[in-house]
């Protein structure tokens, strides 16, 4: 740990095991990906203490992240978890209708035409209510 308490937000991010490499955390928050108590960070020496709260966007996800304390190792997982207090919100759930069972074809009916694939597209572009 360095100056009272504060860590390295490349060191940080591997430690929690957030990301698989040192040098990959680097990249991540060079990148602008991460935000620190919701300003935006792109230097990896930039230094988090506990109470932090980092926003960060993976692929296909974000992740909200109150840093609970700093990592002296990148230990096991749940040694990792104990870093960080997890306040991503839940997924947004899905609307029941969207959620519907796929249009099905009758068996042995063969492969769609060219005209069933315009009606499905056309249907695909409209929604079920129009």
């Amino acid at each position: 740990m360095d100056q009272a308490g504060r860590q390295r937000i490349d060191k940080w991010l591997f430690f929690a095991r957030v990301l698989k490499s040192r040098t990959l955390a680097a990249k991540f928050v060079a990148g602008g990906n991460v935000r620190v108590n919701r300003d935006k960070v792109d230097q990896p020496s930039f230094a988090v203490k506990p109470g932090d709260v980092l926003t960060i966007s993976l692929e296909r996800r974000i992740l909200v992240l109150r840093i609970v304390g700093c990592g002296q190792r990148r230990g096991p997982a749940p040694e990792a978890r104990e870093l960080y207090e997890d306040l991503t919100p839940p997924p947004a759930t899905a609307d029941k209708t969207a959620a519907a069972k796929p249009a099905e074809r009758e068996p042995g009916s063969g492969r769609p035409t060219k005209r069933d694939r315009r009606k499905i597209d056309r249907f695909r572009l409209s929604g079920p209510d129009d």
